[in-house]
């Protein structure tokens, strides 16, 4: 069944200690514009930028998800977008008055419980949901981490872990419908950590505002009551420290009994939101944790790239290339007379397009551009190859429906043979460089096998102005 896209009504907010950098902040969430996603914006920063909960922002993976955009960074999102992505949370802005979400107790039930309490509101635009049709995998072999994503009628989640533990064990949870199973089987999961890892943690600057009250610790090792009075001097804590029978640090007692599992499970959904696209299919994982996960979604996002694309910008399914001028309208700024390209093929983002402009007598140029020998002009051709190179260069950056790229230069600029009536040109755009808003493109064209046109392109990135 076909939904819409779906926000929440009023804000809420979230106040707590960050796990890993242990400042003081508060979250709150936010309703977002329709085809806006997942957005972080940090108060605490003069002048940010709402920041997208994307995978190529994604710098760190050292016992949570750390994204950063324009040096801005923001850590351990994972246990937020879990929550939001649990919900079914098209757009949302998340705001912090710090660098990391509160840690609340360890899990996302703090979050999912405001968000409820807020309520949602359906959207116009509907939602859109990357169907996978072909099997994507990551396998660690070092380290025993597999994970799968396969054809599915939904979004499912299958997860397996195996401690060499009593306390633990082997632990299995699966998810088949996340509206319904996620609020109360997955949200209250909390995370965990073994004893023998507080202190390297410690060492390496995280965990600063963990506590026994919000993390799961699981006695993997004999421990002398020295060690005890250690750990209770390394984290501030007053109270006595018990090993406790059940295998848990102080004997906390589990929510369910394969808590962790179901907390890697937690871990999996949020990390998957980085996609930036909901997917139909079923995720199998055994033993996996972020690295994985993010690399999973990176291989996903490679395989389903031209899909990705196509959801953007094109309202159904087309033939044999990847976007009509529908689809390329939604995008280009331009319009007719001036509108110069009609297909895009092929493209490999950040890299390589591949367009096409058919050249129809009844051209507007050709009116007045030797009207009794009609040539396409040059620059025509140029400005063709600038359109192209600029969607090709535009979805190599964020939130492309913000930007327009304009000449800043044109060099080697050759035309071997005049393209007429009738021809079809063939557009090859490679993307040579793209740094500080700046771009070089080597720009070929040809009709048939015969290359009529090359030049190279420079040119910059530039805020569009909104009407």
């Amino acid at each position: 069944m076909k939904r819409n896209q779906r926000t929440i009504n009023t804000p809420v907010s979230c106040t707590g200690r960050g796990l890993h950098t242990g400042v003081e902040c508060t979250v709150t969430f936010k309703p977002a514009a329709e085809n806006t996603g997942i957005r972080f914006l940090r108060k605490d920063v003069d002048n940010c930028p709402e920041i997208k909960a994307d995978i190529d922002h994604v710098v760190d993976i050292s016992r949570g998800t750390t994204i950063e955009q324009g040096g801005i960074r923001i850590h351990t999102v994972e246990h937020v977008l879990s929550a939001v992505s649990g919900l079914r949370i098209d757009n949302i802005l998340i705001e912090l008055t710090e660098k990391e979400p509160p840690v609340m107790d360890g899990s996302s039930q703090a979050f999912v419980d405001a968000l409820l309490k807020s309520g949602f509101q359906e959207q116009q635009a509907p939602r859109e949901v990357l169907e996978i049709d072909k099997g994507v995998a990551y396998s660690d072999p070092e380290r025993g981490v597999d994970i799968h994503v396969l054809p599915s009628d939904r979004f499912r989640v299958t997860f397996m872990v195996d401690y060499q533990l009593p306390s633990l064990g082997t632990q299995y949870t699966a998810v088949y419908n996340m509206e319904r199973d996620y609020p109360k089987q997955i949200a209250p999961a909390r995370t965990f950590c073994f004893l023998s890892e507080i202190e390297p943690l410690k060492e390496k600057g995280l965990i600063q505002g963990g506590k026994l009250d919000n993390a799961v610790v699981i006695i993997d090792k004999a421990i002398e009551q020295t060690e005890v009075e250690h750990l209770k001097s390394l984290f501030g804590i007053e109270e006595e420290i018990i090993l406790g029978a059940n295998g848990i640090l102080n004997g906390k007692k589990l929510r369910f009994s394969n808590e962790p599992v179901r907390h890697k499970a937690l871990d999996l959904i949020g990390d998957l939101a980085l996609l930036g696209m909901p997917i139909k299919g079923h995720v199998i994982a055994a033993r996996s944790g972020h690295a994985a996960n993010v690399e999973l979604v990176k291989k996903i996002r490679k395989e389903y790239e031209k899909k990705i694309l196509q959801k953007r910008y094109q309202a159904k399914a087309t033939g044999d290339y990847l976007l009509d001028i529908n689809g390329i309208l939604k995008l280009m700024p331009h319009r007719y007379p001036f509108v110069l390209i009609d297909r895009i093929l092929d493209m490999t983002l950040g890299e390589s397009l591949t367009a096409v402009k058919n050249v129809s007598f009844n051209e507007p140029f050709f009116q007045g551009h030797f009207p009794n020998q009609p040539v396409m002009p040059g620059v025509l051709i140029l400005e063709a190859m600038a359109q192209a190179g600029a969607f090709l260069v535009l979805n190599s950056v964020d939130d492309p429906l913000t930007k327009n790229m304009f000449f800043s230069a044109v060099q080697d600029a050759k035309f071997r043979t005049p393209v007429i009536p009738g021809d079809q040109v063939r557009l090859e755009m490679i993307l040579e460089r793209f740094r500080m808003g700046t771009v070089r493109l080597k720009g070929l064209a040809y009709v048939g096998l015969k290359k009529v046109a090359e030049a190279t392109i420079m040119a910059s990135i530039v805020d569009r102005i909104s009407e």
